[in-house]
């Protein structure tokens, strides 16, 4: 049961809670569904590790371990996690900076790039359906409001 299911079948009474507190959970449930959806269908990974992987791929090099950290939103300790066992793996080496010889930067391996193009057009199926029917303009929105969510998180501590 999704969470439109769950409110229209009077399980749970939202009447009252502020949109910013509704928001904030809807996100966390579409989270925690969209991870438990995606885990089911990489079977080899996880979506976190999945997620780390798309990641390191967006960068223009390599990452370190402290820049990747930043643009999953993690922790040192829980990215450093889930690089090991993608290292265990097989989808990504720690190879040292030819600048800096203390970094270690985060390389995707060729098995991790054929994996990739192996699950590339379920991935595309799966964003295709998860957003099929929503406008661009509705998709922007929601980009420049949860944009806008975190800047003043990371304002307010």
């Amino acid at each position: 049961m999704n969470i439109e299911e769950t409110v229209n079948s009077n399980k749970l009474d939202f009447e009252g809670i502020p949109s910013s507190y509704y928001l904030l959970g809807l996100m966390s449930a579409f989270e925690n569904r969209f991870q438990a959806m995606a885990d089911s269908v990489m079977k080899e990974i996880s979506w976190k590790q999945f997620f780390a992987i798309v990641c390191i791929n967006m960068c223009k090099e390599p990452p370190t371990l402290r820049e990747l950290s930043e643009v999953l939103g993690s922790s040192h300790q829980n990215v450093k996690q889930i690089l090991l066992k993608l290292e265990g793996k097989g989808f990504v080496e720690f190879r040292e900076d030819e600048a800096d010889k203390r970094k270690q930067r985060i390389v995707l391996t060729k098995k991790c790039l054929k994996f990739c193009e192996k699950n590339n057009d379920m991935s595309m199926q799966i964003m295709a359906k998860m957003f099929d029917g929503i406008p661009e303009k509705d998709l922007k929105t929601t980009i420049k409001t949860i944009t806008s969510i975190e800047k003043n998180l990371s304002e307010a501590h």
